[in-house]
């Protein structure tokens, strides 16, 4: 085989796994939602992730004041925010992992057959 043919059909591959984890992935998230829009499940795990925020900003706050230094108000609110991000973002990430489970394995299962389908025709099972 060529270098040619081989990265071609390497190349077609790779844009049928994509295609079918994509798909897997639309498939999955439908099936989850089950017909609902997605906009009011994201904002209902914002919503409860503004506990992990506020947490956050705490943590953030009270790690910005070590013991011997100078006790500064604009490096207190740097932390707090830094802290409410992260905890937002961790929340949303936790509220959501249903979804991003369904997401991920019914892509998962798509490119699963697709590498399997590949496998079996370039080792062909000979019955006779």
């Amino acid at each position: 085989m060529e270098l040619r043919e081989w990265s071609k059909s390497n190349t077609d591959y790779g844009r049928r796994l994509l295609h079918s984890g994509i798909e897997g992935a639309r498939s999955g998230q439908e099936e989850f939602l089950d017909g609902e829009s997605l906009t009011p499940f994201l904002s209902e795990s914002v919503r409860s992730a503004l506990t992990a925020a506020a947490v956050g900003v705490c943590v953030g706050v009270l790690g910005s004041y070590p013991g011997y230094r100078q006790k500064s108000v604009a490096r207190a609110l740097a932390f707090g925010l830094l802290g409410g991000v992260l905890g937002l973002g961790a929340g949303v990430v936790w509220e959501s992992r249903r979804l991003t489970a369904s997401v991920a394995g019914s892509a998962l299962k798509n490119i699963g057959k697709v590498r399997d389908e590949r496998w079996l025709t370039k080792h062909p099972i000979d019955y006779a």
